[in-house]
């Protein structure tokens, strides 16, 4: 991923798995102010992978956007930023 900002996801929601649209991008585990340290994941070809802080299985889904996951609450989007 080149260009743009890495999309971030989160899992406060305590879910066994999470579909995203990138390959690569950062798990933060629960929201802040109890979130891990962002983890920087990378897929390469793989279809899925698991955070190593909380866990999380992360499904890629080519059919959404890099910054997209399923469910929708499951993308971050820093409010600073």
């Amino acid at each position: 991923m080149a260009s743009g900002a890495t999309p971030h996801f989160q899992n406060t929601m305590g879910l066994s798995a999470i579909e995203v649209g990138a390959r690569e991008f950062m798990c933060i585990g629960a929201l802040p102010p109890f979130d891990h340290p962002h983890v920087f994941i990378d897929m390469g070809e793989a279809t899925e992978t698991i955070c190593p802080y909380c866990s999380t299985l992360y499904k890629f889904n080519s059919k959404l956007a890099a910054d997209q996951s399923i469910p929708a609450q499951a993308a971050w989007h820093d409010q600073a930023a």
